[in-house]
């Protein structure tokens, strides 16, 4: 192999690595973007369209976070957004028996812990970092 292709090789390991690691935040202000936009009655199916995810993408990107050995802060927007998806896929199926203010509260509060988590940890690798 030439060093041309060597290069190619690496750029498309960098940007790989680059998307795994970002895409998993992209999906979670999408969700809650369209989390808030239909408490509002507003309904953007290209939301849907661009961020909408499947168990499989999730379970994707979980697995390449470990193969990759991101740390924890990398993995707090797929477990937000699988528990968003839960809470969506059960309203759906069953019904949750509360009011769409409610729902859009319970939506709220879950995404305000998983950005509380979110800053939590990463000033803990912060301080890990810092402090060696």
């Amino acid at each position: 192999m030439d060093k041309e292709a060597i290069g190619v090789g690496k750029t498309l390991y960098k940007i790989e690595l680059l998307l795994i690691k970002v895409i998993p935040y992209i999906i979670a202000c999408f969700y809650f973007a369209n989390s808030t936009l239909s408490y509002y009655n507003i309904d953007l199916p290209i939301l849907s369209l661009i961020a909408g995810t499947s168990i499989l993408t999730l379970l994707f990107l979980y697995i390449s976070s470990f193969v990759f050995r991101f740390c924890i802060y990398h993995r707090l927007p797929i477990y937000y957004v699988f528990v968003s998806d839960c809470i969506a896929y059960y309203d759906i199926l069953i019904g949750i028996p509360i009011s769409n203010r409610s729902l859009f509260s319970v939506n709220m509060i879950i995404f305000g812990i998983f950005i509380l988590l979110l800053v939590f940890f990463k000033f803990k690798q912060h301080e890990r970092k810092t402090s060696k």
